[in-house]
């Protein structure tokens, strides 16, 4: 992990094509400025974080017969 210091109103460029900016620094809380393409995702780590838990807590409520019937009705 590369880790910088950057003061207010100062950015970083990552790949010459997306720049992050320190825009304000409050309370102990950091907003950026992210400018990116329109084709970079940008997600916040907890999102992220909060789909993958659903997806594993709604799987784990799959019985086999179900993903058999799921698979039989997808290949027609």
């Amino acid at each position: 992990m590369l880790v910088l210091a950057r003061k207010l109103d100062e950015s970083i460029v990552i790949d010459e094509n997306i720049t992050i900016k320190v825009i304000s620094v409050e309370k102990g809380v950091v907003k950026l400025g992210i400018d990116a393409p329109r084709e970079v995702s940008i997600i916040r780590n907890e999102l992220l974080e909060d789909v993958k838990d659903l997806n594993i807590a709604a799987s784990k409520g799959v019985d086999s017969s179900s993903l058999s019937q799921l698979s039989a009705i997808i290949k027609k």
